[in-house]
């Protein structure tokens, strides 16, 4: 395979260009370090109509909030954005100092910084059911916090999986609305019997039939139907993906993880890896809130600007 290897040893390349990306190459490029932000242009918000809880941009659409953040970017000209796909990262170690190589898919690209974010985000796994995609994220969605506010009042379905956080985002779920079915999908959702009794004794109707799949139109769900031919009516709901990292490259690195898959970093976004840093909701997980991803990105920013300093001070 012929590589084109960039020239560039740039101070830090940035991998995903979300909210803690953006962010990221924002305070870098502000900090005049020579900057590469790739990404691959998959964000995970895509489904999402409006994006919420950000404040002086609460409402405004994920593509548009992407625009104006790029544009924000190219005021600064240390740093660079490019839309590649990184396929693989490669550490190098040279006299203590590590740097690293990551391989683009666009034309076998091959750039080199002496520092990284990953800031890929992760990626939801929706339960097996038929046309649950048809309805994710127009009325059907993963955050009340985000997405709550607009549901308020109406009947909703809670649809739940083995996850632990379950009984705690049903009661969460239970402030925005009353009228609430909770859907198990055949699993077991709950931790114990209490759990349900309490849930029961507010009203709460839990069904445990596996779902076939909805009945609505433009996205917005009208039925549930399930497998036993029952359906329920509903006007919109929440459900629990699984979370799954959106890269491996922080376990191609050796990354440490946490128990509910994220990276570990300290304060300062910093990995057990030396050079390598994690940002948003790859290290984060929950909750996943594009302003705690934004913070998240400028946290890692600073540690790569205070280390990168320290070194050039001290040689």
């Amino acid at each position: 395979m012929q590589l084109y290897r960039i020239d560039t040893l740039f101070d830090c390349a940035i991998i995903g260009g979300g909210p803690a990306g953006l962010n990221a190459a924002l305070i870098l490029g502000r900090a005049r370090r020579n900057v590469i932000l790739l990404d691959n242009d998959t964000p995970r918000n895509a489904v999402t109509q409006e994006s919420h809880g950000f404040i002086t941009r609460d409402g405004i659409k994920p593509k548009e909030f992407r625009e104006i953040a790029h544009k924000e970017l190219g005021r600064y000209p240390s740093l660079r954005y490019e839309k590649r796909e990184v396929v693989s990262v490669i550490k190098n170690n040279k006299n203590d100092k590590p740097s690293f190589e990551l391989l683009t898919s666009e034309n076998d690209e091959l750039y080199q910084s002496k520092t990284m974010i990953i800031a890929t985000g992760l990626k939801d796994v929706l339960p097996n059911i038929e046309n649950i995609s048809d309805y994710y994220g127009k009325s059907l969605f993963h955050c009340p916090y985000c997405d709550g506010y607009e549901l308020r009042d109406k009947p909703l379905v809670v649809i739940i999986g083995e996850q632990v956080q379950g009984f705690h985002f049903i009661q969460i779920i239970y402030n925005w609305s009353k009228d609430l079915v909770v859907c198990t999908n055949n699993g077991e959702a709950f931790q114990n019997s209490k759990q349900k009794t309490l849930l029961e004794n507010k009203g709460i109707k839990i069904i445990e039939n596996k779902i076939k799949n909805f009945e609505g139109k433009n996205g917005q769900i009208e039925k549930i139907v399930f497998e036993n031919g029952e359906k329920f009516l509903r006007k919109g709901g929440f459900v629990m993906p699984q979370l799954i990292q959106a890269s491996d490259f922080g376990k191609e690195l050796g990354c440490q993880y946490n128990p509910l898959g994220g990276i570990v970093v300290d304060s300062y976004g910093r990995t057990n890896i030396q050079g390598v840093y994690a940002a948003g909701d790859a290290s984060v997980i929950a909750p996943a809130k594009l302003i705690i991803a934004a913070a998240e990105g400028v946290r890692a920013a600073a540690g790569v600007n205070m280390d990168l300093t320290q070194e050039e001070f001290l040689g």
